[in-house]
């Protein structure tokens, strides 16, 4: 178990990476909003193993959340993070204060256009801009050789991706698998709202994304035969769709047939819980 460095300025996380860097040492950053599960330490096990340093930062940005959302009840509790990363690896936590991040007069804002207007962008205005805003943020901050990102948020992750192209970043983006339970239900720091009958009914999301990608590994291409089969499966569960799409990888555009890769993408309410997952698709075979 490796004792955890906690640091919560800016100026002090460059002062360390700074000396790390002058050692040669490689730098990988994972964004968390905190509530740590093993879909972040997933992440946190690949910046380790891929890096000397890993920096994990542990923020809940209140720029991303909508007045309607659950910004207040997010959890919250850094020391059962801590405990969580100990047993790591070699890991700096950055657990800024509001003030931090936004100081007094802060005014600049980055928004990532065509790819963060649909789906949860749509849901949620705003969103995207906040995500955007604090990862750059943060990449600024660390100035990572690499960032973790999970898939389970895939627009989030594309969002990102087209950020750090576009602004010639030069940390590179590392896009890691979703992390599951043995159940099937995608991990998320959400999933501890939800009560045993409803994650029941939130396993309705993983089946609909398995059931479609065995259509398309037998060879289904239509995209409208696939959506029908996402909503049936979420409708049998009782829950209603904010969407349930298939879309193309890149562009996250609407697409008639699978001529090139796809991702299924849905999103729920459970309960009070909004729930979201997704499986990347191919024409000929399902990708895991």
């Amino acid at each position: 178990m490796s004792a955890l460095t906690v640091i919560t300025a800016v100026a002090e996380l460059r002062r360390l990476l700074d000396e790390r860097r002058k050692r040669g040492e490689t730098i990988g950053l994972v964004p968390t909003m905190g509530a740590l599960h093993e879909g972040h330490l997933s992440l946190v096990r690949a910046a380790c193993d891929e890096c000397a340093c890993a920096v994990v930062s542990v923020y809940v940005n209140p720029t991303q959340f909508a007045p309607h959302e659950d910004f207040q009840r997010y959890p919250r509790n850094l020391d059962y993070d801590l405990q969580l990363l100990k047993p790591v690896g070699n890991v700096l936590v950055f657990a800024p204060t509001d003030a931090e991040m936004y100081p007094a007069g802060f005014q600049t804002t980055v928004e990532v256009t065509k790819l963060g207007l649909g789906w949860e962008g749509e849901l949620r205005p705003m969103h995207f801009r906040g995500v955007a805003t604090v990862v750059l943020k943060l990449f600024t901050a660390a100035d990572a050789d690499y960032a973790y990102f999970g898939q389970k948020d895939y627009q989030q992750l594309r969002v990102v991706e087209q950020m750090a192209r576009d602004l010639n970043l030069r940390t590179v983006i590392r896009a890691c698998p979703i992390a599951r339970d043995p159940d099937g239900l995608a991990m998320s720091s959400r999933n501890r709202y939800l009560t045993s009958e409803e994650r029941t009914r939130g396993l309705a999301l993983s089946r609909a994304l398995e059931i479609v990608g065995e259509m398309t590994a037998r060879g289904e291409t239509n995209s409208a035969e696939l959506e029908a089969a996402l909503r049936d499966v979420l409708a049998s569960a009782g829950l209603k769709s904010d969407y349930a799409v298939v879309v193309d990888r890149e562009t996250l555009q609407p697409m008639a047939q699978l001529t090139r890769p796809a991702v299924a993408l849905v999103a729920a309410r459970v309960g009070k819980t909004r729930l979201i997952d997704n499986m990347l698709l191919d024409a000929k075979h399902l990708v895991v």
